[in-house]
């Protein structure tokens, strides 16, 4: 079915992000995948030899002039699915953090990727065709201690995308929420969180997270946790008062908890 159909896919030059881009390609849509670095061009070259085109925008996602250019790139090719992934981590205390990386998470995670959701689902909604996938997480269940914006941003996310499934609900267009748990990806690093347990811990793989919510996406599917991990601890955290839900996360996410 989607052969010659048109997927974007962001925050695609890295683990999940890339996964998801190799789901598209590999179920046959061309590609528009963007990311904040020059490495989204050998990713394209990589993803072309899945068959298809493969069209790769470096674009800073968390400003609308970002978001402008991947859509302009795009020009007016009806896009059929929209997989929002672009994302970044921080760690640490929130009060010893540089108030300007908490800024550019905010506009990341939940600024950027709504303007882009607003300007691909009014196309996908006037065709009264679509899918747009949301990366969340199971962090947005939990208060993040020493990952408070982070989580908070989650939080949002994984409100928002039910909140716009419903909207939805009478068009063609689906929207939904893949929650994944802690992914063998750059995130860790690049949140600088290589000193505690959760980024030192065994992990998920990055394709199979993917894998999970690609399929929940092509279903229509509301939401999907990936991993059976996660889902207990979900549901676990959904009967958790948020001060020890809270406390629980300072034991994973707080600088030198890593393991010996």
């Amino acid at each position: 079915m989607p052969a010659n159909q048109l997927a974007i896919v962001t925050g695609a030059s890295t683990g999940i992000g890339l996964e998801l881009a190799r789901c598209c390609a590999q179920a046959g849509f061309n590609l528009v995948v963007a990311a904040d670095e020059p490495q989204i061009e050998r990713v394209a070259v990589d993803l072309r030899r899945l068959g298809g085109s493969v069209e790769p925008v470096e674009a800073d996602l968390a400003t609308t002039e970002g978001v402008d250019k991947l859509c302009a790139a795009v020009g007016d090719r009806p896009i059929d699915a929209l997989l929002a992934n672009a994302g970044v981590g921080l760690g640490k205390a929130f009060l010893d953090q540089d108030f300007a990386r908490v800024k550019h998470l905010i506009d990341t995670n939940i600024t950027g990727t709504l303007y882009l959701i607003h300007r691909v689902g009014n196309g996908m909604l006037r065709r009264n065709a679509g899918r747009i996938l949301i990366t969340g997480s199971i962090a947005g269940f939990m208060p993040g201690s020493f990952q408070a914006a982070y989580n908070g941003s989650k939080a949002f996310l994984d409100s928002f995308s039910f909140a716009l499934r419903e909207e939805l609900r009478d068009s063609g267009v689906t929207v939904t929420c893949l929650m994944p748990g802690p992914t063998e990806t750059e995130f860790f690093r690049r949140a600088e969180m290589m000193d505690t347990k959760v980024g030192t811990e065994k992990k998920d793989g990055a394709y199979d997270v993917a894998k999970v919510g690609f399929d929940a996406m092509m279903r229509g599917q509301a939401d999907v946790v990936a991993g059976m991990k996660n889902k207990i601890q979900t549901t676990v955290a959904n009967v958790t008062p948020n001060e020890m839900l809270a406390k629980q996360h300072r034991k994973m996410a707080e600088p030198g908890t890593a393991k010996s």
